[in-house]
């Protein structure tokens, strides 16, 4: 146990993109932070707590960079983390994490932590690749070398992973003993600009040579060490002596690379097959053709795999629904006099609550299923070969390819997809980048199309060999897909001019998916889903209830005097009779009404009026919003009885509601609004103010609208009916 007033030691882990820091992390800590294979997934501070020892420890785990010099918001994170946690003095120490098949290219950035003079721990991961390519690190001469411990690991297997808590757990006892220094031999030229601004020299020097390196705009910081901001910028444009204290980095580490290798470096048959695997998925042609197929299996997977979980989830909050509502119907059967508030906390518990949980679980399915999927893609390497691919696509649009990284996460949600855009250095292409991402289809939308979809198209189509469904689903992403493009495109050339900055993309070798970190990465998101947008739907549900439950009418005072008279005739159930006329008197019933008449031309009835209502706050709300209106329990869009209720509902002419046509119109509406208060608030955090969320907010409904109507009216005037 930590004694009582005594600062809470932290570790810092610290590395390069694609090292495996966080899979590390987990294994050290046994807990479940977001891995990935891709350059950019960690773009925030991820912690854990661990026992070393006989005392309770912090682990933060920091976003990936290949250097300290911050030209992003996301390394700034990692730096400022070092300095506020390590350099003000506080105990703890940073874990810096290399790469062992890759070990020269990751010693510069150990070479800047070690410069800081902050105590240090090396831990050279993959050392099971390593062994595989025949680049084997020499683990005592790099400890040698750098004067700080160093620990061979593989965090995939677990291999090291004891002897690496026991250097950490010695560094904490002794941090001195493992305090890092500045080995470079610096140039004349370097000396001489740091020792002008910090003639102190020791840490500060060190932040100096840091600040000379770094972006302004990544820091908020108004001084570095004792020196002031303004005196940095002010030396950097008078001597340019970056690319001197770069290349002096280098010259170190070249001059020691060949030594650090247990056998010298082999043929590596690994990269020999590396090398053809990616001249075939990275040629314009048949590279294309993968991406498309590998994201045409993925929907295709949604629809398969998600159905049995789907209906299991399903059943059980029927179950639950249906038992609520047996339990107040023998309450109300014995107190009659009671009737009318149980039946009204009867509609609050089971038409609110519990339809609004089930319509949160409903969709866990699905959106497991996806984060499965484009899990395992990023730890095979795969997406980052679809980046390297898509790069020149983007940069067409305007974008950078580090865009595409952020562009694929919003297919599962805009959320995270806005945090991953701080690896970006400049805010042009940030800004850019944010802007069009809601247009990209996240999952939210997955359960509109589903219904959509489900209810309206077949199965199979005579003469058209693919399956209609899943072909209908992935034409909605395409869709998404080239107008997100073309939006970027528009957006380049007038809100947001200017040319993309120029990308590196890193190419990871292919590995075989860790199924641990790849769980641990699906129920993370899951879960995050389940946070963030759970309460949004849950609350929605309840005040959609209440607005389609007042106000609250007798069967007498809606239903016309000749149907009332044919049901009580009958003897049927007055409250079934009336719940459709008293829909339509009630608030949601009144406020769909009255947009009827806007959203008409694009094919919308007023019942589809108020779930859009509803889709204001979270478009997955949509779907459960339907069934209130059709007096469907725990609806979803795999109820038969919802997708019943779609396809037998008329409008007054007797004609269908709901047709292909309309179905088309709705997915094409969905498809593009802006309807998600979660990303809403991100983007107004992210951009500094509301302008922008506006902006978009604006933009996207006006061309949700302008879709639908091109759809619904064109395929009207070639004779779709």
């Amino acid at each position: 146990m930590n004694a009582v007033g005594t600062p809470e030691p932290t570790v810092l882990l610290v590395g390069p993109p694609n090292a495996g820091k966080s899979t590390l992390f987990n294994r050290v800590t046994g807990a479940s932070a977001a891995t990935s294979n891709v350059v950019g997934t960690t773009v925030a501070l991820e912690q854990a707590w661990s026992r070393l020892g006989d005392q309770t420890v912090r682990f933060l785990d920091l976003p990936g960079t290949a250097s300290l010099a911050a030209a992003s918001p996301d390394e700034a994170v990692t730096v400022q983390a070092v300095r506020t946690q390590l350099g003000a003095g506080d105990p703890g120490v940073a874990l810096v994490v290399l790469d062992g098949p890759r070990l020269a290219r990751s010693l510069y950035l150990a070479l800047q932590v070690l410069e800081l003079g902050v105590p240090t721990v090396v831990a050279v991961n993959l050392m099971d690749e390593a062994r595989e390519a025949g680049r084997v690190p020499d683990i005592a001469a790099l400890q040698d070398v750098l004067g700080v411990p160093v620990v061979g690991v593989s965090a995939r297997r677990g291999e090291g992973i004891d002897a690496l808590r026991d250097a950490l757990t010695a560094a904490l006892a002794d941090p001195d003993a493992v305090r890092g220094r500045d080995l470079v031999d610096w140039p004349d030229t370097v000396r001489a600009s740091v020792e002008a601004l910090a003639p102190a020299g020791g840490a500060d020097a060190a932040w100096v040579r840091w600040a000379l390196l770094s972006e302004p705009v990544a820091t908020s910081e108004t001084h570095v060490g004792q020196v002031p901001w303004d005196a940095v910028l002010a030396a950097r444009a008078q001597e340019d002596v970056g690319p001197a204290m770069i290349a002096a980095r280098y010259a170190w580490i070249d001059a020691r690379a060949a030594g650090l290798l247990q056998d010298g470096e082999t043929e590596d048959a690994t990269a020999r097959r590396t090398d053809a695997v990616d001249r075939f998925l990275l040629h314009p042609v048949s590279g294309t053709l993968v991406f498309l197929g590998l994201m045409w299996l993925v929907f295709w997977g949604l629809f398969a795999g998600a159905d049995p979980l789907v209906g299991f989830v399903e059943e059980v909050f029927g179950w639950v629904g249906s038992g609520v509502s047996a339990w107040f119907d023998a309450r109300i059967a014995a107190w009659p006099a009671a009737e009318g508030w149980l039946s009204l906390l009867q509609g609050l518990l089971v038409d609110g609550v519990i339809a609004g949980v089930g319509g949160v679980v409903v969709f866990v399915p699905q959106i497991a299923l996806l984060f499965l999927w484009l899990g395992v893609l990023e730890d095979v390497g795969y997406l980052s070969r679809a980046s390297a691919l898509m790069d020149r696509v983007l940069r067409a649009a305007g974008l950078p390819g580090k865009a595409f990284v952020p562009l694929l996460s919003g297919f599962a949600c805009a959320v995270p997809a806005i945090l991953a855009t701080r690896t970006m250095p400049r805010f042009r292409d940030r800004l850019l980048t944010m802007l069009v991402l809601p247009l990209t289809s996240c999952s939210a939308r997955l359960p509109v199309y589903a219904l959509m979809i489900g209810a309206l198209f077949p199965a199979t189509l005579a003469g058209w060999p693919i399956p209609v469904r899943p072909t209908v689903m992935f034409g909605m992403y395409v869709l998404s897909t080239v107008v997100t493009l073309l939006a970027a495109v528009v957006l380049a050339r007038t809100v947001v001019p200017g040319d993309a900055s120029a990308s590196v993309l890193e190419l990871p070798p292919y590995r075989l998916p860790d199924p641990r970190s790849v769980l641990r990465t699906v129920f993370r998101r899951t879960g995050d889903f389940l946070h963030e947008a759970g309460r949004v739907i849950l609350v929605a549900t309840i005040v959609l209830w209440a607005l389609l439950t007042f106000p609250r009418y007798a069967p007498e005072d809606v239903v016309p005097p000749d149907v009332l008279a044919e049901a009580v005739a009958r003897g049927e159930d007055l409250a079934s009779v009336a719940a459709p006329y008293q829909l339509r008197h009630s608030i949601a019933g009144q406020m769909g009404q009255a947009m009827e008449p806007f959203t008409e031309p694009v094919g919308f009835t007023w019942k589809t009026d108020i779930a859009l209502i509803g889709a204001f706050a979270a478009r997955e709300v949509f779907v459960g919003t339907l069934g209130i209106v059709y007096g469907i329990e725990e609806a979803d869009e795999e109820s038969g009885s919802l997708r019943d209720a779609i396809r037998s509902d008329t409008r007054a002419d007797g004609t269908a509601a709901y047709t292909p046509r309309v179905g088309l119109s709705i997915m094409v509406f969905f498809a593009f609004a802006m309807q998600c208060l979660s990303t809403l608030a991100v983007l107004r955090k992210e951009t500094g103010g509301w302008r922008w969320p506006v902006f978009i907010t604006v933009v996207t409904f006006g061309m949700a609208y302008g879709g639908s109507l091109i759809v619904y009216q064109g395929l009207g005037l070639l004779g779709w009916a």
